[in-house]
């Protein structure tokens, strides 16, 4: 079922588990995305599994965001938050560190930084 998506191509869903873990493991200890990370809360349990659920699907695997939460209009969720450039900026920095360390087709990962660059430009509210 997932095998010809992205899912299946980087690893399904360990792989999503790895990625995500180091994501956050970036935000958390980068100086220079301490902007994101202190709009998150103090345990980021949370954040991570519904990164997790949403990267699942949006992959190509299972949809477990929308299964749990519905539709995931990620720009009506993340208008509480001030995102500007640097927001996204500092989200892109740990997301793209998190993919460097992935073994994948370096055209699939060329193309998943594109289309996660367009996702976090997006999510610009100021």
């Amino acid at each position: 079922m997932t095998s010809n998506t992205p899912y299946g191509h980087i690893g399904g869903e360990q792989a999503i588990h790895n990625l995500v873990e180091r994501f956050y493991f970036y935000m958390d200890t980068l100086p220079e995305a301490q902007g994101i990370r202190a709009m998150h809360q103090a345990d980021l349990s949370t954040a991570k599994s519904k990164l997790f659920k949403y990267l699942s699907g949006w992959l190509g695997g299972p949809d477990l965001f929308v299964q749990e939460f519905g539709h995931p209009m990620l720009r009506a969720r993340h208008l509480g938050f001030a995102i500007g450039e640097s927001e996204r900026d500092q989200w892109l920095l740990c997301m793209n560190k998190a993919l460097d360390e992935m073994t994948m087709n370096p055209l699939l990962k060329t193309n998943l930084q594109t289309a996660l660059q367009q996702l976090a430009t997006h999510m610009i509210n100021l």
